[in-house]
């Protein structure tokens, strides 16, 4: 994949995050905060009682890489059931540590662009924080029932 399509992606999702927003109506909010560069982000998803992901929004401050890999999460999240958005979430964890086939990858469609993101491993920990923390909501963390 080209460096040139890779910040066309990168840019456009930060320039103009679909699911960047405060969301009314969620069920689950967690926060995730990578405290090795402040990228900080509150996830929020609306779940039903079928399981499946409804909506999802975040907000928060961080880099480039953060706010565009949790903008590209949720477009691939949103509409699928708990158990396919952790299997893209293990997949997407994999692309990044190399273990990952083709096949996979295409899943992961937008996202798949920050596989090279494993190269450069002070962007890793950028890349994974909104997918870490959709996993900590879909596993049973949620701090609207603190």
């Amino acid at each position: 994949m080209s460096s040139t399509f890779y910040n066309e992606i990168l840019t456009e999702h930060n320039i103009r995050p679909f699911h960047k927003h405060p969301m009314e109506g969620a069920n689950f909010q967690l926060e995730g905060v990578n405290p090795s560069c402040g990228d900080d982000i509150i996830l929020s998803l609306k779940v039903n009682d079928d399981g499946v992901i409804e909506d999802g929004a975040y907000v928060g401050d961080g880099c480039a890489i953060s706010q565009a890999s949790a903008d590209m999460m949720l477009d691939l999240v949103i509409g699928k059931t708990k158990d396919q958005a952790r299997r893209l979430a293990d997949i997407f964890l994999r692309m990044i540590k190399g273990e990952v086939t083709e096949e996979e990858k295409q899943e992961l469609q937008e996202a798949s662009v920050l596989q090279d993101v494993s190269h450069m491993p002070a962007r890793v920990k950028c890349a994974v924080l909104g997918w870490h923390t959709m996993e900590e909501i879909l596993n049973g963390k949620n701090d609207m029932e603190a």
